[in-house]
């Protein structure tokens, strides 16, 4: 049972992390290493060290992977699982499923809750 757990763990982080590194500005946004826009959600509290985007959230919402050193806007939070994953002015940032290639950015404004970074 442990070991199950543990797979699905496992399974579900390499399913919802991409890889930060590193971010980089866009033109008048940021992208991750592969040049998929990154989002907050306006659900998450800034330095609160939580995301509320969690289960189903996350296959639609992946988490930005933390990865290497941060600092100025950008910090760490850890996930309820252990993931670390990267916020920007104490907000966990993401992807968006939805994009489909590098430069995309149809998460923007989605249920009024999703905002580029900036």
């Amino acid at each position: 049972m442990k070991r199950t757990a543990l797979l699905i763990s496992a399974l579900l982080l390499s399913a919802t992390a991409f890889a930060a590194d590193p971010v980089k500005k866009s033109g008048d946004i940021y992208v991750n290493g592969e040049g998929m826009t990154i989002y907050t959600f306006d659900k998450d509290t800034a330095g609160s060290g939580k995301s509320a985007c969690a289960d189903a959230c996350l296959k639609n919402w992946p988490a930005v992977a933390a990865t290497g050193d941060v600092s100025g806007d950008w910090s760490t939070i850890t996930r309820d699982d252990g993931f670390k994953q990267l916020a920007y002015k104490g907000k966990p940032v993401y992807t968006f499923a939805g994009d489909k290639k590098a430069g995309d950015r149809n998460g923007d404004g989605f249920k009024d809750m999703w905002r580029l970074v900036k």
